[in-house]
């Protein structure tokens, strides 16, 4: 199972939090089946398990995560332990309730990265956080992929960068889900704030040690903490958490909330689905769909608040 996970974070690049949460349904999947050898599993005790794990008040949602990552297993692990088949294959995970993603208007948005009556990014903490929200809402990047970013191509001494910005190109090459790479472009704001977060990066950078494994990456970084290794996304979300605060803004912003207000005001403004799909890096259009909803709850609300007939009755 360890071998599998591995195998998911060093050729597929999952996410740090994903592959902690496969690792807690492979332990839920070993302790409800304790008695039973996994080259011996069938379909049956993957049910059994299901069930299990509802009656223990798992919620739909972290069933079919369960129900992902065994699926997952059994397809890497079948063919090696000479089993038949995989046997989580045909149990089908309980229907889960798609939530409109949560994403800032577009007013929102332009509060949070102007910053109005707040001074401008100074300190390099400043500069850098305004770089790494600029990017986030003016490419539509994941917070895996914002940190992963390199200042520049890099391959030196076995390192080789997985993402990287070119920046009097305004464009930034991103490897994402499923070991994918795009290139998205960078907006001028983005530009701007990342060119003036390089100003201030060797004061972060000084820190950096000459040797040991991490001072490559390090040293390829585009955005640092402040001890000079690579930002941590943890990092980026309580940032951007005290911006929000700074600003006022009356709501939870995370740094997916930047991802889907990207793509909310894309479609707004171009309609052009297959052109948001690229830049997010959806495998599937439908996944891009979702925000089609978000743009009719835009337009509806418009339509409520401007058109004669459109007032509700009230009694």
């Amino acid at each position: 199972m360890e071998q599998w996970l591995a195998h998911l974070q060093t050729h597929l690049r999952y996410s740090p939090h994903t592959l902690q949460g496969y690792r807690q349904d492979l332990r839920h999947l070993v302790q409800l089946q304790a008695d039973t050898p996994l080259d011996g599993f069938t379909e049956s005790h993957i049910r059994q398990a299901i069930a299990r794990l509802h009656g223990q008040g798992l919620k739909p949602r972290s069933l079919a995560r369960a129900l992902a990552a065994w699926r997952g297993f059994f397809q890497w692990w079948a063919p090696v332990a000479g089993m038949d088949s995989n046997p989580a294959m045909g149990v089908r995970a309980p229907k889960v309730p798609r939530s409109l993603p949560k994403a800032l208007s577009v007013e929102q948005a332009q509060v949070l990265l102007d910053r109005p009556g707040l001074p401008a990014p100074k300190s390099p903490v400043e500069c850098r956080d305004q770089a790494m929200f600029e990017v986030l809402y003016s490419s539509g990047l994941r917070l895996a992929e914002l940190v992963s970013l390199d200042w520049r191509y890099t391959r030196q001494d076995g390192y080789e960068s997985q993402s990287w910005i070119l920046l009097d190109q305004a464009e930034a090459t991103v490897r994402g889900k499923g070991n994918k790479t795009r290139s998205v472009p960078l907006g001028a704001k983005a530009v701007q704030a990342v060119s003036r977060w390089l100003e201030e990066r060797p004061r972060f950078a000084s820190a950096i040690g000459q040797d040991g494994p991490d001072a490559l990456d390090s040293s390829a970084a585009l955005f640092l903490g402040t001890r000079g290794k690579r930002i941590s996304p943890r990092v980026v979300q309580l940032q951007l958490n005290k911006l929000a605060a700074l600003t006022g803004l009356p709501v939870h912003v995370h740094p997916h909330s930047l991802r889907h207000s990207f793509a909310s005001h894309m479609l707004q403004s171009a309609q052009d689905l297959r052109a948001v799909q690229e830049m997010l890096g959806h495998a599937n259009i439908s996944t891009t769909q979702i925000y089609t909803r978000l743009d009719f709850q835009h337009l509806a609300k418009a339509y409520d608040q401007a058109h004669p007939r459109a007032a509700r009755k009230t009694k």
